[in-house]
């Protein structure tokens, strides 16, 4: 997997591509038809296949005031394309700069020309160009001028309902995973570099891994049986606080994972962890003494519910 930007080019062994084309945060089952469908194009008329993405969020750009979203970093979304079967992955830099160009001047010159497309697959529901002024409609009939075969994936729904990744932060806002893993086809994950902390956690025997939430969807602050994947591709079950320890001052926001069974410093390495089943609320406690308790019971359930 290749990792592109516009201002580096399109190499000449990419060119003539198929282009699966959205913003894919998530990468929810919606996101995987669309690029599942342009790998299998590819396959058949012998083409590479190359996902485009936007970094940063079109929404953040216009909306920065808006809490943060996000459901996936650049790099998991170039795992996951990876995963999916494609060959490179092309990150535009959206800015107001780039919203500005016509749909016109998209289709042609950008996908026709700069990227060198063949073929084109979207969703459904997907817009570009100057105030959304495009929609697959304009990308047939433009791109068929260009020498680009556009088409458009129906949407996958699951009860009735079209996934998306608003309905993902909804399920995560509520705490839940269940709904959220149907979803997403896995698990929530939240990928970072463990940060060193107060070792609070140590001295109550519950030593944990704290990572910032960064630009992430907050899921429902509590307790959560999770999965940690560790940078050398080690996976741990384990169970995570997420949200500000009111037990203690002063508060602050955080993702802290306890291994089960691990004893290693994983200070500066990169970690992903997965939110299996979301087990309880954070809540206050009187003592030190009545929060490991508390934590034992966690550690238990999270043992029961991980598979």
């Amino acid at each position: 997997m290749q990792r592109l930007t516009l201002d580096d080019g399109i190499p000449d062994r990419l060119r003539a591509c198929i282009v699966a084309l959205g913003n894919f945060d998530g990468f929810h089952l919606g996101h995987q038809a669309v690029v599942g469908r342009a790998v299998a194009r590819g396959f058949h008329e012998r083409r590479p296949v190359i996902v485009a993405t936007f970094d940063p969020h079109p929404v953040s750009v216009f909306k920065p005031y808006l809490p943060p979203f996000r459901l996936t970093t650049l790099d998991q979304r170039e795992r996951l394309f990876a995963g999916a079967g494609a060959d490179a992955m092309l990150v535009f830099r959206f800015d107001r700069e780039f919203a500005a160009r016509s749909a016109y001047a998209f289709v042609a010159e950008l996908l026709a020309g700069e990227i060198g497309a063949a073929g084109v697959v979207t969703g459904d529901d997907f817009t570009f160009g100057k105030g959304r002024g495009g929609n697959v409609d304009v990308l047939r009939t433009v791109g068929a001028d260009n020498g680009i075969v556009a088409e458009a994936v129906a949407p996958v729904l699951l009860d009735g309902a079209r996934i998306s990744s608003g309905r993902i932060r909804e399920a995560l806002a509520a705490g839940d995973t269940g709904t959220a893993t149907q979803l997403l086809s896995r698990d929530y994950a939240l990928e970072g570099v463990v940060q060193p902390g107060d070792q609070r956690g140590r001295t109550l025997g519950y030593p944990t891994a704290n990572l910032t939430l960064g630009d992430y969807q907050r899921p429902r602050y509590g307790i959560y049986a999770v999965s940690v994947t560790l940078d050398d591709g080690s996976e741990h079950p384990g169970v995570a606080s997420v949200g500000v320890r009111p037990t203690f001052d002063p508060r602050a926001e955080l993702l802290e994972a306890y291994l089960f069974g691990f004893d290693g410093d994983l200070y500066g390495r990169q970690i992903e962890v997965a939110l299996h089943a979301f087990l309880r609320e954070e809540r206050k406690f009187e003592s030190a003494e009545a929060l490991v308790a508390q934590m034992r019971e966690d550690e238990a359930e999270a043992r029961t519910v991980l598979p």
